[in-house]
């Protein structure tokens, strides 16, 4: 990597720590609902369903999958890649009908949807996931910033890349994009990583398998994929496998539920043993568990044992630095020590 693209990536992360990443966009406050519901949770849970399909089903058939995740209670849906297809025939605008379809959906079962549409606008067209958040409305888009080189970008009109990573806070957490070919480029993963992503959706044509394992054991964060091949994959902070579930339907029809705790965090054991999670544990031992411990990478994961308790914040208040916090402080302090100068 060039000396100033690393710099770059260095301060982004360091500004991102530093300033609770206030650029990211604030989502909708919640409904009292669903507050309430949560108050009971252990941590901070989310509720994910991934539908995935090959294009080519109607758009009743997808609202009729959506609104059948929706009915069972969910805090997000997620859709595969163009899920209505990229033949040149579903080519639609936001204000399009799989938009306005799904709005009425993520309005009425108060869920965030992630919507992945042949998306144009008045001079260009891209693939895009659209974020629809619980009242219907648009929370984000992000356009992919890799399409497929011989088949997306020699289409007519062309699939222009996206030129942005895309971070967006929700109610439940800070939820990261990316597409498909995207996951060969590590650098989009790192940057959802120093924008404080802690959920990454994929929605794609195809399952990806150990190239998406490998961004959740770097990057540390749950990831869940959405795919025409159909199936969804599931990868834990530390990278594990957690689900791999395929045309569990049949008829080429794949919904996977699962439930994340995005208060469960991740550690090195430098600096933070053996004193400050033995304090933190004799201390807070009936509130907060060392759920993992991976002695050959040197981590541990610390989860929440109760409701009103978030392993995050005693982890912070007994002066624990999680994993990807420590490494890029370190990244930045080994550059002081090169000599290197930073704004």
């Amino acid at each position: 990597m060039e000396r100033r693209s690393f710099l770059k990536n260095s301060a982004v992360a360091a500004t991102a720590l530093a300033t609770g990443l206030g650029q990211l966009k604030a989502g909708p406050a919640p409904d009292s609902s669903v507050t309430a519901e949560k108050t009971e949770r252990i941590g901070r849970p989310v509720r994910v369903v991934s539908i995935g399909f090959h294009p080519g089903h109607s758009l009743d058939e997808i609202a009729a999958w959506v609104d059948q995740a929706g009915a069972g209670g969910t805090d997000l849906v997620v859709l595969p890649e163009t899920c209505r297809g990229q033949d040149g025939k579903n080519q639609e605008s936001l204000s399009g009908p799989t938009i306005t379809a799904l709005s009425r959906l993520a309005r009425k079962h108060r869920t965030y949807i992630v919507c992945p549409i042949d998306r144009r606008t008045a001079t260009t067209r891209h693939n895009s996931a659209v974020l629809l958040d619980r009242r219907g409305e648009v929370a984000c888009v992000y356009d992919k910033i890799y399409p497929v080189w011989n088949s997306e970008c020699l289409q007519h009109p062309p699939i222009h890349p996206g030129e942005a990573v895309c971070v967006q806070q929700t109610d439940f957490g800070r939820l990261g994009f990316a597409i498909c070919f995207d996951v060969n480029w590590p650098r989009i993963w790192e940057r959802m990583s120093n924008h404080g992503a802690e959920l990454v959706v994929w929605p794609s044509a195809y399952s990806a398998g150990r190239s998406l394992q490998s961004h959740a054991i770097s990057y540390n964060y749950y990831i869940v994929s959405a795919t025409w091949a159909p199936d969804c994959l599931v990868y834990d902070l530390d990278g594990e496998q957690l689900v791999h579930e395929t045309n569990n339907r049949g008829e080429g029809l794949n919904i996977t539920r699962v439930t994340l705790d995005l208060d469960r965090c991740i550690f090195h054991q430098d600096l933070n043993l053996p004193d400050k999670l033995a304090r933190l544990l004799k201390d807070h031992g009936d509130e907060v568990i060392e759920e993992k411990w991976l002695p050959l990478e040197g981590w541990f994961i610390l989860k929440a044992k109760r409701p009103g308790v978030s392993a995050r914040e005693l982890a912070q208040l007994y002066g624990l630095e999680e994993l990807r916090h420590y490494i890029n402080r370190s990244r930045c302090e080994i550059d002081k020590c090169r000599g290197w100068e930073f704004a």
